[in-house]
């Protein structure tokens, strides 16, 4: 008897924890879910100090959140990882995980063993990843319509913003858009009191290292230096005997060569990652070169491809004046921009770039105008490197529809982790319904019917209206990427939180 009543409780400790984590998840996904779709609204972020913060983008809000439950710090960690990895989607793995374990916890209240429900969510995720990629549609070209309005839907329905993202798509060209180590919204600039504006080019973060160098140079030669600008190192020890400070000296005079060389091969722009010494910085000065020092690593990646360049360290200036030659860029014109207060790069001889910015009136909007823009160049590119589905929730459905089939052709317990990926699949098309004011079981259910009936993957509700409406016809599309990694992170937390059988606090560590 003492033995089945201790069974029972550890039972229920370990439910008590699951209940407990699952309510944290639903506090969270309760947050963003009122911003998905069309219809979706805003949400206040305030802190202590009264900054205000509008938006609808559900990283921002999740970022932006105090929160202090582990669980629910688990969810916004995978909505991180979603927007690192794809830069969109993050509320929809967001409300796809709520309601995954809400239902994965109805199963459990059931009496189906959780190691079960994992197993069958696991397969139901990679069900509904392998018929996404089955039913994704392929971009053909840049000049594909499809891609504006993928642009236009991430962009919160915002036609500049859309095209000025495809117009700049254009400019970098398809084949660096499918390059992994290249991400598009890199080249997204916002700027209080600017105009939009797509520019072939660069925009390095910061300006010319002093007001009397020139701040605008025609046909640029340009010298990237990964490293400081300065002569060969001494340590102090060394720099105190008499060798040292004369391999001192003779280092400085090689650096003052090094500077007229330089000065010989016609470079008039100098871009170092680190600090610039004051000989050279004088040198620089008199000799009409424009210096910007203490660059980012990405602003050297990009101001290298754009202009052809090679990077050289400091030792490397010791190089014949030809083979030095070698190393150089070149650009149509570098000049400061005085709002910006940073510098441009225009018409570089390397790979074609884009740099993107995106203007509005104050900073709270240039700050939302820079998240969509980031959002639609993120969508874009997605879209571009593994096509687009059918979007407004119509495609989850479709696919909840097969996964029926599949649980229905599954025995053993397994098949109850397929029938909550099932009714996971359905939310993201019940929240837009509902967002939009009408009443989601009713019109899901005329989805299901049509899409039954005419075997068709794009059929949802126009939020307009509560008509049945044909997304892709409408051009109502999203990138199959977003789609794809949004149920895997779904898939991650869902189980992450699964296998926690209880919760205990930690005790603080004695300092030493």
């Amino acid at each position: 008897m003492n033995s089945r009543n201790q069974s029972e409780n550890e039972t229920n400790d370990r439910l008590a924890a699951l209940h407990t984590n699952i309510g944290a998840i639903k506090a969270i996904a309760s947050a963003v879910e009122a911003t998905l779709g069309p219809k979706g609204l805003d949400t206040m972020l305030v802190d202590t100090t009264g900054e205000v913060i509008i938006t609808n983008d559900g990283v921002t809000i999740l970022n932006k959140m105090e929160v202090n439950h582990p669980a629910a710090k688990m969810l916004i960690q995978i909505a991180r990882s979603q927007q690192e990895k794809i830069g969109d989607g993050t509320t929809t793995a967001t409300i796809l995980s709520s309601e995954l374990l809400t239902e994965a916890l109805n199963q459990v209240n059931k009496g189906v063993p959780i190691p079960k429900v994992i197993v069958g969510i696991k397969k139901g995720i990679q069900f509904a990843i392998n018929k996404l990629e089955e039913h994704s549609r392929p971009i053909m070209d840049l000049e594909d319509r499809g891609l504006n309005r993928i642009a236009y839907i991430a962009g919160r329905e915002h036609d500049d913003v859309a095209q000025l993202i495809v117009e700049a798509a254009q400019l970098v060209g398809k084949e660096k858009l499918k390059d992994i180590h290249f991400t598009f919204s890199d080249a997204i600039t916002a700027h209080k009191g600017s105009e939009n504006e797509l520019i072939s080019g660069v925009i390095l973060s910061k300006k010319r290292m002093n007001s009397q160098m020139p701040k605008w140079i025609g046909q640029a030669k340009i010298l990237v230096i990964q490293d400081a600008f300065e002569p060969e190192e001494i340590d102090d020890e060394a720099l105190g005997t008499e060798i040292g400070f004369s391999k001192y000296l003779e280092y400085k005079e090689t650096f003052k060569r090094n500077l007229k060389k330089i000065a010989d091969l016609g470079v008039n722009v100098i871009a170092v990652d680190r600090g610039v010494d004051p000989i050279a910085e004088e040198f620089c000065n008199d000799h009409d070169i424009m210096v910007i020092q203490r660059l980012l690593s990405q602003d050297l990646k990009r101001l290298v491809e754009h202009t052809g360049a090679k990077t050289i360290k400091r030792t490397g200036l010791q190089k014949e004046e030809k083979e030095l030659e070698s190393y150089l860029g070149y650009a149509e014109a570098v000049f400061e921009d005085e709002k910006l207060q940073k510098t441009r790069i225009v018409n570089g001889k390397g790979t074609p770039t884009a740099a993107i910015l995106v203007g509005a009136a104050t900073e709270e909007i240039v700050d939302e105008r820079e998240r969509m823009a980031k959002d639609a160049a993120s969508a874009v590119q997605a879209a571009v490197r593994n096509g687009f589905v059918p979007g407004g929730g119509s495609i989850e459905l479709h696919i909840a529809l097969s996964l029926e089939n599949e649980r229905n052709q599954t025995k053993g317990l397994e098949g109850f982790g397929l029938e909550a990926v099932a009714t996971a699949l359905r939310k993201p098309m019940a929240q837009i319904i509902l967002n939009a004011g009408y009443y989601p079981l009713k019109k899901i259910g005329e989805a299901k019917g049509l899409q039954l009936e005419q075997n068709k993957d794009s059929i949802g509700i126009n939020t307009d209206n509560e008509t049945l409406l044909d997304m892709e016809e409408a051009g109502i599309i999203n990138p199959t990427l977003v789609k794809i990694h949004a149920l895997k992170a779904t898939g991650e937390i869902a189980e992450a939180i699964l296998r926690i059988h209880t919760i205990i606090k930690m005790k603080k560590e004695a300092l030493d």
